[in-house]
């Protein structure tokens, strides 16, 4: 099975995330703290990370971070472990940015709030090698 990561801090959202995966089956891990992930995607194996762009409480050097930034950052730190990474956003991707993917180096986007659950599937199901 595919282990997921799930950075989110809305607590409605995790809870929504653990019961819509749960119902597919696979299995999820939700985390803020930036220690605890990056220490998730060195030792577990993690198959897809899925990022919220607006992070209030993850940080970075005591920094606070935000997901297009610490996207790019684990791209840039652990490229070679091949994690894909799916942003999700409450934003039009044209109202901060043009180019999402280029500044995080994500693989992919979802816009806020999900509606289209089969668009959310088909994008993970695109991104990892074991279908959902």
């Amino acid at each position: 099975m595919k282990k997921i990561l799930i950075v989110e801090d809305d607590i409605f959202l995790q809870d929504l995330y653990k019961i819509f995966f749960a119902k597919l089956g696979a299995e999820i891990v939700l985390e803020e703290d930036s220690t605890e992930i990056l220490k998730l995607i060195v030792e577990d194996q993690v198959s897809l990370i899925i990022m919220d762009v607006n992070l209030r409480n993850t940080n970075l050097d005591s920094k606070r971070i935000d997901g297009i930034k610490f996207s790019r950052y684990i791209k840039e730190s652990f490229g070679h472990l091949h994690i894909p990474i799916l942003l999700v956003t409450a934003y039009t991707v044209s109202s901060f940015s043009n180019n999402i993917l280029e500044e995080s180096l994500a693989d992919d986007y979802l816009l806020k709030p999900i509606i289209d659950y089969n668009q959310l599937i088909e994008k993970i199901n695109n991104l990892i090698s074991v279908k959902l």
